[in-house]
């Protein structure tokens, strides 16, 4: 029997975590699914929305509170293009602060982190410009056309693509877990090149695999994506890693 594992799951921005929930039905049962929320997001609406990485990576180190005892199941990871920088970091914070080293590391739809940001930045743009650029780039922002419910959701997208856009890689732990790297086949915001190239934040076993369809392949074929996943996570050593 497989050890119980807990699958720490980040969105990507502007993005609900708990689209991570209908996973459950598709993954083993001794897999975990555990949807971090970003502060001002789904259930934590409330809250003010965090745009600067020192902000972020502290709500990461609270909700690790509790996950990171001696006796605890193992922990993987997985995001989705901003997702994927957060669990990146969560992953480094598990190594240097708590020294778990992650059972595997998941990274969707995002260039690797030492890479250049390529697009044009949108989160200094004035709200109605921000927005309308916004809805070229998002099919979910194109249908979302009440003009009350764009006004609430712009404080925690202006914030999702500050925290996105501003992103610079600092020196933290090499990763010796091995990293899964999944891609759209016709994704322009990574490109399969760029993402393979998470394979040098390891040094362990790295693995490209690419999916039919452009950015948000992780909606499209959620399903396949959560099948992958689940292969990746069955295959895993009994013990927990260190």
């Amino acid at each position: 029997m497989t050890e119980p594992l807990r699958l720490l799951c980040f969105p990507y921005a502007g993005g609900n975590a708990q689209t991570y929930v209908r996973w459950r039905r598709h993954l083993a049962p001794d897999i975990e699914v555990c949807p971090m929320q970003l502060p001002g997001h789904g259930e934590r609406i409330g809250e003010p929305p965090r745009h600067r990485w020192d902000d972020l990576l502290a709500d990461i180190r609270t909700r690790l509170t509790g996950l990171t005892t001696p006796e605890d199941r193992p922990i993987a990871l997985f995001g989705h293009s901003l997702g994927a920088l957060l669990a990146f970091e969560c992953a480094r914070i598990l190594v240097s602060e708590h020294g778990i080293q992650p059972a595997r590391l998941l990274v969707s739809g995002h260039r690797a982190p030492h890479l250049p940001l390529r697009e044009e930045t949108l989160h200094h743009l004035p709200d109605t410009e921000f927005l309308t650029r916004l809805s070229e780039r998002s099919r979910t922002l194109r249908a979302l056309t009440d003009p009350e419910f764009r006004k609430l959701l712009l404080p925690m997208l202006r914030a999702d693509f500050t925290a996105s856009e501003t992103y610079a890689i600092r020196e933290g732990p090499t990763l010796t877990c091995p990293i899964t790297a999944l891609g759209g086949e016709r994704d322009e915001d990574a490109t399969p090149g760029e993402v393979a190239a998470w394979q040098r934040h390891t040094t362990g076993r790295f693995e490209l695999t690419a999916f039919p369809g452009d950015h948000f392949f992780i909606d499209d074929a959620w399903e396949a994506v959560a099948t992958a996943v689940g292969d990746r996570l069955r295959v895993r050593a009994g013990s927990r890693p260190r």
